[in-house]
């Protein structure tokens, strides 16, 4: 067995677990900031990095206890290294750096994006979402990565080996929701706000543009965000009632279609035997649900969301990702260095 101390601190979440051979989550510990943002409407880098460094200790030692281990007990320790602010990355780097030196532990640095991908072979309880088959995911797999900063489509042929289909060329899927979020008078963060106000609403009542991008695999979604504040501009007063959920359910409904759209298109194309939905933006229940529609009507696959717990940023994720790194013998120096800008491919 082993046993992996992992750390997540990229942007605005706190994160700490305790991995055993890269599926089973002995704890998983997350201290959030959103109140802490909130008041900004979105995620202050500063105060980001100050709100770690007073959670990465707490909140590592909770993981520990949670997970009933000591730190001799462990086989490694691994920390997110990018892609993210730069002064979190830090926090959680520094952490697992202490860690592993004072205990003589080899040190895993995991790409944070690489990381959402492999929430899917954790093992998770319940119902909540359908879960990969009993003898594991098999190969060509499409991921579709939504998240606050990220929209990409990835085809992943093995472990470790990815290609890149496609991705945003303007605003990631999450921040689109967030800055329409915030000219729709929601709370911060947008995705969820946007979700709730959706479900009493009309997603045909205003015809949102759809950049399609034909022969292409990116996505465009500042146009759609230009066109909700244009329609926001009609009222004299931020929009309300029946005029806010149709709002928020047509926006919602085109960035949907064009998420769903474009994965089962790619899906057929590269032959993936499955599609895994990774990222924040995959908690959102209209994605899930028309993508899984479209894949299964045009590829008949199935598709993969993880629990909503495992959705946004976490340290189990982490773990199960490094896990794949360690034992192919990776190892990172004691020089591992922050990369903001990191990508997968």
């Amino acid at each position: 067995m082993i046993r992996i101390l992992a750390i997540e601190t990229s942007c605005d979440e706190t994160a700490a677990a305790v991995v055993e051979d890269g599926r089973r989550i002995l704890s998983n510990v997350v201290a959030s900031q959103v109140e802490l943002h909130a008041q900004y409407g979105g995620v202050f880098p500063e105060i980001a990095s100050r709100a770690h460094i007073e959670a990465i200790v707490p909140v590592t030692e909770q993981a520990m206890r949670e997970a009933h281990m000591g730190y001799d007990d462990l086989d490694a320790v691994a920390v997110t290294c990018g892609p993210g602010l730069a002064g979190s990355l830090l926090v959680g780097g520094n952490a697992a750096k202490g860690i592993a030196l004072g205990r003589d532990l080899p040190l895993v640095g995991v790409n944070h994006l690489e990381a959402h991908i492999y929430a899917h072979w954790l093992e998770t309880e319940g119902k909540e979402t359908p879960s990969p088959p009993a003898g594991g995911l098999e190969f060509p797999l499409l991921a579709l990565l939504v998240s606050g900063g990220h929209t990409e489509l990835i085809l992943m042929r093995n472990h470790g080996a990815y290609e890149y289909l496609g991705g945003t060329i303007d605003d990631a899927a999450g921040e689109a929701f967030d800055k329409v979020g915030r000219l729709l008078d929601l709370p911060y963060p947008g995705g969820p706000s946007i979700q709730k106000a959706a479900k009493e609403g009309n997603p045909a009542a205003v015809s949102f543009p759809r950049a399609w991008l034909e022969d292409s695999y990116d996505f465009s979604f500042s146009g759609l965000k230009t066109a909700v504040l244009r329609e926001v501009q009609k009222y004299s007063v931020p929009p309300q009632g029946r005029s806010l959920a149709d709002l928020a359910a047509s926006f919602q409904a085109a960035v949907v279609d064009v998420l769903s759209a474009k994965t089962a298109q790619a899906a057929e194309e590269f032959g993936a035997t499955a599609v895994l939905l990774s990222g924040g933006v995959s908690a959102n229940a209209a994605l899930r649900k028309t993508t899984a529609e479209r894949v299964r009507e045009r590829v008949g696959v199935p598709v993969y969301y993880p629990p909503l717990s495992l959705c946004t940023d976490n340290a189990a994720m982490v773990g199960a990702c490094a896990y794949r790194h360690f034992i192919a013998g990776e190892r990172a120096g004691w020089d591992l260095d922050v990369l903001p800008g990191l990508r997968l491919v």
